[in-house]
């Protein structure tokens, strides 16, 4: 199917992304930006802006049908979602295929089928990937100390309709259950609206590993190689890098095969990831979830591959084979890349909204920044904190990780608080720099920085 023009319908740093992966493919380009975001670098980098509504994302970026109504009255034949926002919504695909737009991701049904946590469980294990134990959906308090009885303690208590770290909280002993199950729920529904439960055996020294899948629409899938984004705070990822280190060779093949499994076994078109617990003490690994969207760590794949992912989501979208075999992907060196959040890291990380004064990122060889940011650009209260990703290269992790800790402590920011020391100092640990990591890292060495 030909695509001509394009619908970002999504602001920040992947808008940016995505308008110029299609102007290196000569696609026109229209930006759906919100009254918050009409003088944006998106909008100045698209061929043309649409306004899609108020600052407040309810009324602009999460309305599917003004998206769409953005993209046919503009032209468009195809939709790109980016992360967030709608990204995996399965009303917004099927609202573009409804109307003849071309959604740049997988169909309604497999994002559907994946966004339901316990149905993506379920799916998973009949496709033989080995999963946490655990339970289906859980009603109450007394249901789950009931599954905590059965499958042992600590559990995680998870949103199925979760994502971004949101409706999750770990259970050590019975007597906390009822506050924690409460309070999950009521923050999924939130968050989702939707506060369906489920709880799964937590990991303790455990890694957070991710796999890069394509497939088109001929039944071919590949992997990327795997990402590890074990450093996290409240579930939220800081660092990530690519390949994953200290991860043995029949392992790592053993991970990618099973995303790859998964993938094929239910007929999933375009980019995903999926996501794995790897239990560092047992050297097994288990199947977490499957996000149906580009993320937002996919640049460290691109620096080890040398491969466009969104360029080759746009192709998939419009019927094309994959350009390339398991066998012509090839993983070379190493990348780490930074989330830079305006953030006030010793207040609590509370947001830091307000105008840039300065902004003078790192630069040379191997240094790479996805961002909207420059001097003069006012980061608005109404969205997510994210101001920029600091992506470097390396011939092994130790020459990236050096890169990296050179370009933080060249990053100049003012006007806003940002995260940049906080990286810093997390790149430069000594637990860091063994390649020691675990999801529980950040909040283990995080007191060191604050004085605590």
């Amino acid at each position: 199917m030909p695509v001509t023009r394009v619908l970002v319908a999504n602001r920040g740093e992947i808008a940016v992304r995505v308008i110029r992966a299609c102007q290196g493919l000569g696609l026109q380009t229209v930006l759906a930006a919100s009254q918050a975001d009409l003088d944006s670098l998106g909008a100045s980098l698209a061929d043309r802006t649409v306004c899609i509504g108020p600052a407040s994302a309810t009324q602009s970026y999460l309305d599917a049908r003004l998206l769409v109504q953005a993209a046919l009255s503009t032209g468009c034949d195809a939709l790109h979602p980016g992360y967030g926002f709608l990204a995996e919504s399965a009303q917004l695909a099927q609202l573009c295929a409804d109307h003849g737009v071309i959604f740049v991701g997988p169909k309604p049904e497999q994002i559907a089928q994946m966004g339901n946590k316990i149905q993506a469980r379920k799916l998973a294990a009949e496709l033989g990937l080995p999963t946490l134990s655990g339970s289906t959906r859980v009603e109450t308090a007394d249901e789950a100390v009931a599954v905590a009885r059965q499958v042992g303690l600590p559990l995680m208590i998870k949103a199925a309709a979760g994502g971004g770290g949101r409706g999750m909280k770990i259970v050590k002993s019975e007597v906390q259950m009822a506050e924690m199950f409460v309070a999950a729920s009521n923050e999924a529904r939130a968050a989702f609206g939707d506060g369906t439960l489920y709880l799964e055996r937590y990991i303790a020294n455990a890694r957070h590993v991710e796999v890069q899948v394509l497939a088109d629409q001929h039944g071919q899938v590949i992997h990327m190689g795997e990402r590890d984004c074990s450093l996290q705070r409240r579930h939220q990822k800081l660092v990530e890098e690519a390949p994953a280190p200290h991860l043995g060779s029949p392992l790592r093949e053993a991970i990618c095969a099973a995303a790859v499994q998964l993938a094929r076994g239910f007929g999933y078109e375009n980019a995903g990831t999926v996501e794995f617990i790897v239990d560092q003490d047992s050297q097994t690994f288990y199947f977490l979830e499957m996000n149906t969207r580009i993320q937002v760590e996919h640049p460290v794949t691109e620096m080890v591959t040398g491969m466009d992912l969104v360029q080759e989501q746009l192709r998939i979208a419009r019927g094309e084979p994959l350009r390339f075999s398991q066998e012509q992907v090839s993983i070379r060196g190493h990348a780490i890349e930074c989330r830079i959040n305006a953030e006030k890291v010793r207040q609590d990380f509370r947001p830091s909204p307000g105008r840039i004064d300065r902004w003078e990122p790192p630069a040379g060889p191997h240094i790479r920044l996805d961002s909207h940011c420059q001097a003069g650009y006012a980061v608005p209260i109404f969205y997510d904190s994210m101001i920029g990703k600091l992506i470097v290269y390396g011939f092994d992790r130790e020459e990236a990780r050096i890169r990296m800790s050179r370009a933080l402590s060249q990053f100049r920011v003012e006007g806003v608080d940002t995260t940049i020391e906080l990286q810093r100092f997390l790149i430069d640990h000594p637990r860091f720099v063994s390649g020691e990591v675990n999801t529980v890292m950040v909040e283990q060495v995080l007191p060191e920085l604050l004085g605590h």
